[in-house]
């Protein structure tokens, strides 16, 4: 049986630089063998976790999953039965997209369990879990306002639910296609589009490799 790696995009974006990464990550899943899909959040209509406790219910029907019927339903359930799970945003004030963040609530909450002591997870099995972060700052910059250990939180608990984890940041990426459209002082044109030329595509085979690696490690462990 074909092994299923997912990708989730929680830019607004379907052609740029989160797209563009997570496309190139199903790439190298696919040249495993792997069955991909790739899910655009933006063309979803949900809400995040309405704190209804379904999902907590001793003895019922929703125990373990989110209770919500909405675009987002269809979506969990495929995960829930994948074999690797690669989530991408780019950051917003050093976070995720509000998008991405409504979907992690709806994922991560229902596999999370309140008991003492172990296991903290719901979650059946141990999955290759990946995120690919996108953000025009440098790493440098990312580093000064904290960007990395704002975002830590969403990974600890997906390791803690799923298990296994990569992240790869990819930086000082190029916005605009023409930088004179719009006010964007702040930045060298010329040294976004060098970044672009030489520094994004060395990100994209890091994708790439990444969904490989998930694809051949399912496959091992399966």
């Amino acid at each position: 049986m074909d092994k299923t790696v997912i990708a989730v995009n929680g830019s607004p974006r379907k052609n740029w630089n989160t797209a563009t990464l997570l496309g190139k990550a199903l790439e190298g899943a696919a040249a495993q063998g792997a069955a991909t899909e790739l899910v655009h959040l933006y063309d979803l209509n949900y809400k995040g976790c309405i704190s209804c406790f379904s999902c907590k219910r001793r003895g019922g029907p929703s125990y373990g999953k989110c209770a919500l019927q909405d675009d987002l339903t269809l979506v969990l359930a495929k995960i829930a039965t994948a074999d690797a799970l690669i989530l991408g945003s780019p950051l917003y004030y050093q976070t995720v997209s509000g998008e991405m963040k409504s979907f992690l609530e709806r994922l991560m909450f229902p596999y999370s369990v309140y008991g003492h002591p172990e296991p903290y997870t719901l979650f059946p099995r141990k999955i290759q879990i990946g995120f690919i972060y996108t953000m025009n700052a440098t790493d440098e910059q990312i580093k000064n306002v904290g960007g990395q250990e704002r975002v830590a939180s969403h990974e600890m608990i997906l390791e803690m639910i799923f298990g296994n984890w990569e992240t790869l940041f990819s930086t000082d990426t190029y916005q605009f296609e023409d930088y004179s459209q719009f006010v964007s002082d702040y930045f060298n044109p010329e040294a976004k589009a060098k970044q672009r030329a030489e520094v994004f595509p060395r990100d994209c085979e890091k994708a790439y490799e990444m969904g490989a690696r998930f694809a051949e490690k399912s496959c091992n462990e399966k």
